[in-house]
């Protein structure tokens, strides 16, 4: 996709910060929508769709954190790449932002050409307007919806935050496949391989990583023939 068919949306109550976000991110082609509070912030991405969000956490009316967390409820919006920008550094501020949705949390203050290519890098992990996956996927009595953002376990909806998701569809998606914990799709911490022994052992491994992610401690999982 090329700049000029990408919506950015700048929410920020600075406005001398979205000037020159907006500037930079004109010059480089993007599309570009902005917001001066957390609560417009979500009517603009109701009304417009962008493809990426840059949001501020510290705003009037609605913080970023709630503005996140609505916007992630709007139909449509589930794949819409959100990040925090925003001069809060504190880990607990960090983790809110990432438990409600969010994809990256860039500090402030930034370079525009850090900041540009930053948000080429999020543009990529997109998905791709051609891909052919199926967006239900059934393991056993688990059911990953692509397209809700939720699992389905004997018929009871799981809301997990965005990270987390994806990384237990990634996990699930090639049974008896290792994933490094660099992959295309999921980047983050040093190199993990995961191996996956079938569908019952992919759905452990998948809750296991979870908890250890968390832990900082996910490494190999072994075959489980037992699947529990």
């Amino acid at each position: 996709m090329k700049a000029k068919d990408i919506t950015i949306l700048l929410v920020d109550d600075e406005s001398d910060i979205l000037d020159i976000i907006s500037y930079n991110l004109k010059a480089e082609g993007y599309k570009v929508k902005t917001a001066s509070s957390g609560r417009e912030g979500v009517e603009k991405a109701k009304k417009y769709h962008p493809d990426l969000i840059l949001l501020d956490v510290m705003m009037p009316e609605m913080d970023g954190i709630e503005a996140c967390e609505q916007i992630r409820k709007l139909p449509g919006l589930e794949h819409t790449i959100i990040a925090f920008l925003t001069a809060r550094n504190e880990d607990y501020s960090q983790v809110a932002g990432f438990e409600v949705g969010a994809d990256d949390y860039i500090a402030k203050p930034v370079k525009p050409k850090v900041l540009i290519s930053r948000i080429k890098a999020l543009l990529r992990r997109r998905p791709s307007e051609s891909t052919s996956s199926e967006e239900r996927a059934t393991f056993g009595d688990m059911v990953i919806d692509k397209e809700q953002y939720h699992i389905e376990i004997k018929g009871k909806v799981v809301e997990l935050p965005r990270k987390e998701f994806e990384l237990l569809s990634l996990l699930t998606s090639k049974s008896g496949k290792v994933f490094t914990r660099h992959p295309p799709a999921f980047r983050t911490g040093r190199d993990m391989p995961l191996l996956l022994h079938g569908q019952p052992t992919a759905r452990v491994a998948g809750y296991r990583c979870l908890r250890r992610l968390r832990r900082g401690k996910c490494r190999l999982l072994p075959a489980d023939p037992a699947g529990g």
